[in-house]
């Protein structure tokens, strides 16, 4: 009998050994290598909603912290799921301000988002990507309520991935296997694309000899970018020729109508909850922009949902807001009862899955950016509770999504404006 002697490599040592905060993959070589042998690890996942309309704060966070917290009027509605999540308050963004405009640093924390020259920095779901994306077919899955080209979901160099507004066309490109020529079709698309990049690239590197120091840097950076386009070229092809998930359900419904507020929404949550019940995807980002101002068809409500927020409390404003906050709410309690009602293996599909729900607004009447309403659920944490921080000098969100990293197998010290990982986030 064989018996490894090899020795089991630290991921913390390799990071403090390289000087720099540095993400890294579970790599084989980190585990014993008796562990090595077992089968597949048990998929993580995450789905990430921001609400870009916000919720009004004294109806969504608790008056007392702990494990024995009095549920708040809205979160009454998830009381089912009390032991399935955290709600925090005391969380934020540092500096990263300009009211809705903040929408687009929700999963990113990239400061002062309005002022000039201003350039986005790597959302949560593509730092992940880059190290699990190719376990599943599509590395991220960016969706959206609402108008596009809104998106949550930033590259490395703050480009914007677009996001679909479609259930039926998601549920078309998860799902629907292309006829044989389509395939085909598709990998002589995929294949041009590799020989185009190939080509690109040997054009860049027969300048490396007559640039400044400087150029030859951003040289580099674009070869890095471009070997790493070729690999995903590369994995796209070899996805491109294995079957699709065969599912016994309809198409979600698009509901194209500007009111349908709560249709739109019970469709994409819908349709991303077959994205990962499939394992089609585990990453998902979901942009609820109602900024763009309709009126939510919903009973007793009469004014557009943008403009709500900006009334305060004058006549029955407020009644209407909270008409449509709660009916919202129903819905990601429904997303989460499905979740937690779907068994895999000797689990659920909760417990293997991160949902992060929030927003960029702490106040949507006072366009403020701090004290976020912020709920997890799943994911395998010790829920629960009502993890309270401080409300004037906030802790950073990206403290949180350090933790969501780790729970990834993503081993990092620092994302954002992170200070490490969130204190009292702690596995079940």
């Amino acid at each position: 009998m064989n018996v490894s002697t090899q020795r089991h490599l630290s991921r913390r040592t390799l990071l403090r050994g390289a000087g720099v905060s540095l993400g890294l993959p579970l790599l084989e070589s980190m585990s014993p290598a008796f562990a090595r042998a077992k089968a597949t690890p048990t998929p993580r996942r995450m789905v990430a909603i921001c609400n870009d309309l916000s919720l009004i704060p004294e109806y969504f966070f608790p008056g007392d912290s702990g494990s024995n917290y009095p549920l708040s009027p809205y979160l009454q509605r998830l009381e089912d799921l009390r032991n399935d999540f955290t709600v925090f308050s005391g969380l934020s963004h540092p500096e990263v301000d300009g009211g809705h405009a903040a929408e687009k640093c929700f999963l990113t924390g990239a400061p002062h988002p309005t002022r000039g020259g201003f350039r986005n920095t790597i959302s949560l779901d593509q730092f992940a990507a880059e190290h699990i994306g190719n376990l599943t077919r599509f590395p991220s899955l960016p969706l959206i309520v609402g108008p596009e080209p809104l998106s949550l979901s930033c590259t490395a160099d703050g480009v914007q991935l677009p996001a679909e507004s479609r259930p039926s066309r998601i549920f078309q490109k998860l799902f629907v296997q292309g006829t044989k020529r389509e395939v085909e079709e598709q990998l002589h698309r995929l294949g041009e694309g590799r020989s185009l990049m190939d080509g690109i690239g040997d054009r860049a590197r027969s300048l490396q000899g007559s640039v400044t120091p400087r150029d030859k840097e951003r040289l580099e950076q674009f070869f890095t970018a471009v070997r790493d386009f070729e690999k995903r070229l590369e994995q796209s092809e070899q996805w491109e020729r294995r079957p699709k998930p065969v599912v016994k359900t309809k198409a979600p419904q698009d509901f194209l109508e500007a009111e349908a507020y709560i249709g739109r929404t019970r469709s994409m949550f819908e349709i991303a909850k077959l994205a990962v019940e499939t394992d089609s995807t585990r990453l998902i980002t979901l942009m609820v922009g109602q900024s763009f101002n309709p009126k939510v068809d919903l009973p007793g409500v009469t004014l557009p949902h943008h403009a709500l927020t900006h009334q305060g409390g004058a006549g029955n404003a407020r009644e209407q807001l909270r008409r449509i906050e709660e009916a919202h709410l129903d819905e990601v309690g429904r997303l989460l009862r499905s979740f937690r009602d779907s068994p895999e293996d000797d689990a659920n599909l909760l417990d293997r899955t991160m949902v992060l729900y929030g927003s960029n607004l702490g106040s949507a009447s006072r366009h403020d950016t701090v004290n976020l309403p912020i709920l997890l659920a799943g994911g395998g944490f010790r829920h629960g509770r009502h993890l309270a921080f401080d409300r004037k000098n906030n802790t950073p969100l990206a403290n949180l999504f350090v933790s969501m990293l780790h729970n990834l197998g993503i081993e990092t010290d620092r994302f954002a404006s992170s200070t490490g990982a969130l204190n009292g986030l702690n596995p079940a």
